[in-house]
């Protein structure tokens, strides 16, 4: 199969070793990794409406409240009612609900730290504006994926 684009062997291992280490990041916190991914979402945005972190996580509104389930089961997150409309549920993070996250990623932050010297400021720079289009362009394919009908 011929490469679309240089480096493509490159990226894909660097998608690899971020698919395991989510992984080996949610075995550690007995979550799975969609879990791990919505504790961060909240952690980065703040308290969500269950429909919000479903359409952030790409998920059924079903998936979402099992995920839900388990973040709360193991501490991490609490549902809140709504006080005009005790209908409304907000899904937030508990007070050191991340702690366990961050100790675990304790490990990959001492081998990645030293990255920083190998690069200048503006390429660091440059650098997280390619991390935000990347995250872009797969935030976009993933929809589409979801969206689009399995091949036969």
């Amino acid at each position: 199969m011929a490469r679309k684009y240089p480096g493509e062997d490159v990226f894909r291992e660097f998608q690899i070793a971020l698919l395991l280490h989510n992984e080996a990041v949610a075995d550690r916190l007995g979550l799975q990794p969609a879990d791990v991914a919505a504790a961060v979402l909240l952690d980065m945005r703040g308290p969500l409406s269950v429909g919000a972190l479903a359409q952030e996580l790409g998920l059924p509104s079903a998936s979402t409240t099992r995920l839900i389930d388990r973040l709360e089961k193991a501490g991490y997150v609490r549902r809140v009612r709504g006080e005009r409309d005790r209908r409304t549920i907000t899904v937030e993070l508990v007070k050191g609900g991340l702690n366990a996250y961050d100790a675990a990623c304790e490990i990959s932050r001492r081998h990645l730290e030293s990255l920083g010297l190998h690069y200048t400021p503006d390429q660091i720079t440059l650098m997280i504006d390619l991390f935000h289009h990347v995250t872009t362009g797969f935030r976009t394919a993933t929809k589409e994926l979801r969206e689009t009908p399995p091949l036969p």
